[in-house]
């Protein structure tokens, strides 16, 4: 890394430095590093520089020192191929299973310690490791009775909570693929997404609790169930008492539905072990969803040992998670973070998962529960809290001080890091966590994405914290910064897009469908713009030359996260399409976030109207749209500000420019491209942008 300039300045301010980086797993890691292969690795900046230029090396390592359980040796590493697409095999000749990793890890606690701390806003679960292997067997048996098989597809639309857990890692056992969708997402968003991959099997809640209320779910269940005409089994979860579910009204076309109970009990060999298919390395483990920016949301599917690796080396090594330490991430089971909170048991963590709002339990004194999450952490004995951008904003809009809290102050003293991702993290509320959450924990500002299941950047124990950066490029990721014209403008400290240059295990290992028509998807989505050897994930960055930190800009196409939910401006267009096409002519939807100005991504929705129609804003013509967006997709969809534009900029073949607009609105001094084919109507934007500061 470059030599650090003590003298702190307003650009890349020191807010924390480890006390004892010598005690850390990365620490540790480089030591024997250095004894294996001869090296003399002495900071993080030599570490990350060997590990991407010696890929197999490096990968290599993390296999033995994360001791991944396999069932098969491997017998190469890492072809010599150098392009990341087609993605390259790693680790050729095992096999393995991801949830015997999870399950059984070899640094694994006692069978009697917590595996899972399941929270609600009303209720405690504590579940043991030995509870935990028990009931993935007993769900296993049931789902292999049920007829499912390797490489079948098994869905849930559930929320965040134990049962979730044991059925992904029991459809893993098998080979199957699993893929959530939280519960509070509406019904198109849901078949937009399952109707793809066609699952056999559905778990839903039959409810969910959310701010003090009970929402059931049969009317959506019931919806999707008539969708999806090759569902056999839909078996429900009664995560909620007393609420009205007919199994009858919601039966698939082609199978059976039952309670969970009901599927457990209907085993004929109760007493069958737990078996773990032996897998390849890249068989699938999950299928996630690109935002649906061009279309309906892309499935992308997610290797076994990839995923398992990735996780592995962040856990251990970014975030030095030990067995016993107890990891929290405020997440839905659909968020790719979800999957990376749950990857904490291969490293023998507990992990706390909660289901409903981070604003209950109400704090009766204050009023507005801002003291809910601080609470939790003291009482579920947290060493690593994760969240969103979002939420820590808001807990400083609020300037809440927990620990001196004028009723029921919290200590947070278990309280090791804090982790925030999802939109990048403002400057003042770096300086906001430190003065008033806790002073002496790694704020960890990551990102990534759910395109690889992990990160390209992430926190770091042994290196300080600067105000406003992400703390480095994670291990293994040749991370750079390049300009349009494909140039590596990392050490210059200019902003440009954030590429990868090196193959790594985490890369997808499909889009679905599988064959050509997936794979041409997969090289649409990152191999265009650079070529088959520069991953271009779409993140408009820019790299401290001066302290190694990442700056995160924001998404350099039309991707939108708002409090870090990312989706497609697609999915916006298709519900306009569908409910106001007699009203509106056409719409651009785009995120707006300036730098040093805005905490959060806001999202801005321009509709050009009907021809005849007022060249104003009807009435109630944005409230309306915000409704039906609410309804067919989640409240998260619904775009902040809604106005009327005279004319929605094009490319020659028609296809809306999205990204200009919102470079525009960002503030960004960026050329508009010749390929816009009416740029005049580009100024309209400017004005717009200045008009509403």
């Amino acid at each position: 890394m470059p030599h650090i300039d003590e003298r702190e300045t307003t650009e890349a301010k020191v807010l924390w430095r480890p006390s004892s980086p010598e005690n850390t797993q990365i620490h540790d890691f480089m030591t024997s590093l250095n004894q294996k292969h001869d090296l003399s690795l002495n900071d993080y900046n030599a570490l990350w520089e060997w590990s991407v230029s010696e890929p197999a090396k490096f990968w290599e390592e993390i296999w033995h020192y994360s001791q991944i359980k396999a069932h098969e040796p491997y017998t190469q590493v890492l072809e010599s191929n150098q392009v990341l697409f087609p993605r390259p095999a790693f680790f050729e000749g095992s096999t393995l299973n991801f949830a015997e990793n999870l399950l059984y890890p070899a640094n694994a606690p006692d069978e009697n310690a917590v595996a899972i701390i399941g929270a609600t806003e009303a209720a405690r679960e504590y579940v043991s490791w030995k509870e935990l292997r028990e009931r993935v067997r007993q769900c296993t048996n049931a789902l292999k009775e049920a007829g499912l098989e390797t490489g079948d597809r098994v869905a849930g639309f559930v929320g965040n909570h134990a049962n979730t857990v044991v059925a992904m890692l029991a459809a893993a056992s098998l080979g199957a693929f699993w893929t959530g969708v939280s519960p509070d997402t509406g019904v198109h968003a849901v078949l937009e997404r399952l109707a793809q991959i066609e699952p056999k099997v559905l778990f839903a809640d039959n409810a969910s609790l959310y701010n003090g209320k009970v929402h059931g779910s049969h009317a959506k269940v019931r919806e999707i169930v008539s969708e999806l005409p090759k569902l056999e089994y839909l078996v429900v979860f009664e995560s909620a008492d007393l609420v009205e579910f007919s199994l009858d009204e919601v039966r698939p076309a082609a199978g059976k539905v039952v309670t969970y109970g009901s599927f457990l009990s209907s085993v004929r060999n109760e007493a069958a072990p737990l078996e773990f298919a032996s897998l390849r390395p890249d068989h699938p483990v999950y299928i996630l969803y690109s935002s649906g920016t061009t279309g309906a949301p892309k499935p992308i599917v997610h290797g076994s040992l990839g995923t398992l690796l990735q996780h592995k080396k962040e856990h251990l090594f970014h975030c030095d998670i030990r067995p016993g330490d107890r990891l929290f991430y405020f997440t839905t089971a659909t968020w790719m973070m979800w999957h990376w909170l749950v990857s904490g048991l291969a490293s023998g963590a507990t992990i706390v998962l909660y289901d409903g709002s981070p604003f209950r339990p109400f704090d009766v004194e204050g009023g507005k529960g801002e003291m809910a999450m601080p609470r939790l952490i003291d009482e579920l004995q947290i060493t690593h809290f994760g969240t969103s951008a979002k939420y820590l904003s808001m807990l400083e809009q609020a300037a809440l001080n927990p620990r001196k809290h004028p009723h029921r102050p919290v200590t947070l003293k278990t309280l090791r890091a804090i982790f925030s991702t999802g939109s990048p993290l403002a400057p003042s509320t770096f300086e906001y966590i430190y003065s008033y959450i806790h002073h002496d924990i790694m704020l960890g500002s990551i990102t990534g994405g759910t395109d690889i299941l992990s990160l390209f950047c992430s926190g770091c124990p042994i290196l300080p914290v600067y105000k406003g950066e992400i703390q480095c490029r994670s291990l293994g990721m040749a991370v750079s910064v390049f300009d349009y014209a494909g140039k590596d403008i990392s050490a210059s400290g200019e902003p440009g897009d954030l590429v990868c240059t090196t193959p790594f295990p985490a890369q997808p290992v499909m889009f679905w469908p599988p064959g050509p028509t997936g794979l041409e998807k997969y090289r649409k989505s990152y191999f265009d713009m650079f070529g088959h050897t520069v991953w271009h994930h779409g993140d408009f960055v820019r790299l401290n030359p001066h302290t190694g930190g990442v700056v995160m800009l924001g998404r350099s196409d039309g991707v939108l996260k708002p409090s870090g939910v990312r989706f497609g401006s697609a999915e916006i267009y298709n519900v306009l399409l569908k409910h106001f096409a007699d009203e509106v002519e056409d719409s651009l939807c785009v995120g707006r976030r300036r730098e040093g100005i805005d905490s959060d991504e806001t999202v801005v929705l321009f509709v050009k109207l009907a021809p005849g129609d007022a060249s104003s804003m009807p009435p109630d013509l944005a409230g309306r749209i915000q409704a039906i967006i609410r309804k067919e997709l989640s409240p998260r969809h619904v775009p902040a500000v809604i106005d009327v534009c005279p004319e929605i900029p094009v490319t020659s073949n028609g296809k809306k420019v999205e990204n200009a607009v919102k470079q525009i609105l960002c503030g960004l001094n960026i050329k508009i491209g010749a390929s816009v084919a009416n740029a005049s109507c580009l100024d309209w934007y400017r004005n717009w942008a200045v008009e509403h500061p």
